[in-house]
């Protein structure tokens, strides 16, 4: 997707939908939407990228979410420590609360960076 502020939505829908159609549920599509909308504008805030690609794999007890960017950010990224009156900061915060694992990776390409989160999986009772 184009590395846009305006694409954060779009992926954050694209994920819920995905994982909806895996029959995860509501709860866990929530966490999974505020933690792809967390790492998506990181990437568009943070990096010179020019495209950004979301990926979500099921491997049935967790959920990985990851945010891949092109290689042009500042390092690695890091929970910040945000005064109580300052807007923004708290993203990766949010991450590391709501998954059992999160971190970062160099892209297989060599030329990004991927950050990814595990979710535990709650499937919907069928």
């Amino acid at each position: 997707m184009p590395a846009l502020s305006a694409s954060v939505a779009d992926a954050r829908g694209r994920v819920r939908a995905r994982l909806g159609e895996w029959g995860v549920d509501p709860e866990l599509r929530d966490d999974a939407g505020l933690v792809v909308t967390e790492l998506f504008t990181n990437a568009v805030r943070h990096t010179d990228s020019e495209k950004i690609t979301c990926v979500v794999h099921d491997s049935g007890t967790v959920v990985r979410l990851e945010v891949t960017d092109q290689g042009r950010g500042t390092g690695v990224p890091v929970p910040c420590a945000a005064e109580a009156d300052e807007e923004g900061g708290r993203g990766l915060l949010l991450v590391s609360v709501l998954s059992v694992a999160w971190g970062s990776d160099p892209a297989d390409d060599g030329t990004g960076r991927v950050v990814w989160a595990e979710l535990a999986v709650h499937r919907a009772p069928h």
